[in-house]
C-alpha cells in the first residue's frame, strides 16, 4: 500500500514542481517579449521623429509619440511613457505632459532616484532596469552625417512586466489535473505490480524460523524483475543455510547425546567399582576371619552398607524412584577407609584420619560417602608406593568439609582444572574428581584444590550442613 501511495504523492509532486518551473520560465520570457517589443517601437520611433525634429514641428512629434505610445503595453493605464529630448537633454514632446513637462531638464539630472547620464557620454541606447523592476530607455536620434539630433527617452514600470498569475494558474491548474488524471492511476497499477511480489517475499521471510526451510524454499515466488530475483536468490540462500545448520544441530545434539550416555555410563561402572573392591575384600576377610563372631557381625554390617551405597548409586539414575537415605554418621568414614584398606595395604600406603564433629550432621550419607571413596582412591592412586594420607572430617552448625592430603606429587591448578573441565568427563580416569564435582554444585557447595600446604596435594569437600535437596543426580 506505501509504494503505490508514494508513486501516486511523487507524481503529484512532480507535477507541482513542473507547472510551477513552467510558469517561472513563462515569466521571464513574456519580459524578454515586452522588452524587444519595447526595442523595435525606439528603433520605429527614431526612424520617424528624425525629419520631424530637422523641421522643428513640435506638434507633429506630440502626434507621434500619442500614436506610438498605444503601441507600448501599460501606455493605456499610465505605466508607460515616450519623450524626445533636445540635444541638451532637456524635454521637447512627451506623450504625457502632465507626468514629463515640456522643457524639463532630465539627462544629467536624478529622475525617480536614478541619475542619469550627460547627452554627451550618450553614444548608443542605454537601458536602465532599476530595483523596483521599472526599465528606462535612453537611445539617441542621429541625422544622415551622424549628428546627434536628440535623445527618445522610454520609461515602463515595473507594473508592465508583472506576470499574468491568474492565466497561468489557470494553466498550471489545467496541467496538474491532467497529471493526476492520467499518471496518479498508472502509478498506483504499476506500484501494486511492484509490491505484490515484494509483500510476498516480506509473507514468506515472516515464516522463517517458524517452519520447515526446505519446504519455504520451494514456495519462493518467481519474477522476472532483476532486484527482486536477487532478494529472492538471497533469501533460498539463507533457507539453504538454515537447512545446513539445522542438520549440523540434530548431528550435533545426537552426538552429544550419545556422548552423554557414554560419560553416564562410565561413571556409572566407575561409582560401582570403586565399592566393589572394597566388598570383594570384605568377602575374602569374611572368608578367612568368619568364624570370628565379632569379625563376622563387622564385616557383614560392612557389606550391609557398602551394598546401599551401590543400592542408591543406581537409584540417582533414575528419576521416578524416590529413596530414603540417612544422614551422614562420623561412623562412615571408618567404613570407607575399611573399603580402601586392601587397596593401601597393596601400595604400603598410610591413612590417618581425623573426626572433629561438634553438632548433629544432616548431609545425606549416600553421596558423601561416594565422595569420601573418591577421594581416598584418587589419593591412593597420587601418593604411590610407600605415601602417606591425612583423611579429616569436620562439621559445624553450618558446614561440613570433608578433605584429603596425600604426600604424592603436588597437583598443579591448572591441572586440577582441566580434570574437572567438562570434556574431561569423558576420560574414565577423571571421573572421581568430576563426580565430586558435580555432587558439590548439586549440593551447593563447592570442591576445591586447596594449595595451602606446601609440597603436599589437599583436596576440599565443603557443603552446607543442612538437608540436601530432594533428589541428587
Amino acid at each position: 500500500m506505501q509504494i503505490p501511495l508514494g508513486l501516486s504523492l511523487a507524481v503529484l509532486i512532480a507535477a507541482l514542481l513542473v507547472t510551477s518551473v513552467t510558469a517561472r520560465v513563462s515569466a521571464q520570457n513574456a519580459r524578454k517579449e515586452t522588452l524587444s517589443l519595447l526595442d523595435r517601437a525606439v528603433v520605429l520611433l527614431i526612424a520617424q521623429v528624425r525629419p520631424m525634429l530637422v523641421a522643428d514641428d513640435t506638434w507633429r512629434v506630440f502626434s507621434l509619440l500619442r500614436d506610438t505610445a498605444e503601441l507600448i503595453p501599460g501606455a493605456a493605464e499610465g505605466h508607460a511613457r515616450l519623450a524626445i529630448l533636445d540635444t541638451e537633454g532637456r524635454i521637447f514632446a512627451a506623450s504625457a505632459p502632465a507626468q514629463l513637462e515640456t522643457g524639463r531638464l532630465l539627462l544629467g539630472e536624478t529622475w525617480h532616484g536614478q541619475p542619469l547620464l550627460m547627452p554627451s557620454r550618450i553614444a548608443a541606447r542605454v537601458r536602465v532596469e532599476q530595483h523596483d523592476g521599472s526599465v528606462l530607455l535612453l537611445d539617441p536620434i542621429r541625422s544622415e552625417d551622424g549628428q546627434t539630433l536628440g535623445f527618445v527617452l522610454m520609461e515602463v514600470d515595473a507594473a508592465v512586466f508583472v506576470p499574468d498569475w491568474v492565466s497561468l494558474a489557470q494553466t498550471a491548474l489545467i496541467g496538474i489535473a491532467l497529471a493526476v488524471a492520467l499518471l496518479v492511476p498508472m502509478g498506483w497499477w504499476v506500484g501494486q505490480r511492484m509490491t505484490k511480489p515484494v509483500e510476498r517475499l516480506v509473507a514468506l521471510i515472516e515464516r522463517i524460523g517458524r517452519e520447515d526451510p526446505g519446504l519455504l524454499r520451494t514456495q519462493l515466488p518467481k519474477t522476472s524483475d532483476p532486484e527482486l530475483a536477487r532478494i529472492g536468490e538471497a533469501i533460498a540462500q539463507l533457507m539453504r543455510e538454515l537447512e545446513r545448520n539445522k542438520w549440523a544441530e540434530e548431528r550435533a545434539l545426537s552426538a552429544e547425546r550419545l556422548a552423554a550416555v557414554g560419560r553416564m555410563t562410565a561413571a556409572v561402572a566407575h561409582e560401582i567399582n570403586n565399592p566393589l573392591a572394597g566388598l570383594l575384600t570384605a568377602t575374602q576377610t569374611l572368608r578367612l576371619h568368619g568364624g570370628s563372631s565379632d569379625i563376622r557381625a563387622r564385616t557383614i554390617d560392612l557389606i550391609d552398607r557398602g551394598l546401599q551405597q551401590i543400592r542408591t548409586t543406581v537409584a540417582a539414575l533414575l528419576p521416578q524412584a524416590r529413596m530414603e537415605d540417612r544422614p551422614l554418621e562420623p561412623g562412615d568414614l571408618d567404613d570407607i577407609v575399611t573399603l580402601v584398606q586392601g587397596t593401601a595395604a597393596k601400595l604400603r600406603v598410610e591413612i590417618a584420619t581425623r573426626v572433629d564433629v561438634d553438632t548433629a550432621l544432616r548431609v545425606p550419607s549416600a553421596p558423601l560417602r561416594q565422595v569420601m571413596l573418591n577421594l581416598l582412591l584418587n589419593a591412593l592412586k597420587a601418593a604411590g608406593e610407600h605415601g602417606s594420607i591425612q583423611a579429616e572430617l569436620k562439621a559445624n552448625e553450618v558446614e561440613m568439609v570433608f578433605s584429603v592430603t596425600n604426600s604424592g606429587a603436588p597437583l598443579s591448578a591448572e591441572r586440577f582444572r582441566s580434570t574437572l573441565a567438562a570434556e574431561s568427563g569423558r576420560d574414565p580416569r577423571g571421573f572421581g574428581l568430576w563426580v565430586c564435582q558435580e555432587l558439590a554444585s548439586h549440593l551447593r557447595g563447592q570442591f576445591r584444590l586447596d594449595a595451602a600446604e606446601t609440597g603436599q596435594t589437599r583436596l576440599v569437600f565443603q557443603v552446607p550442613n543442612r538437608e540436601a535437596p530432594e533428589k541428587i543426580t
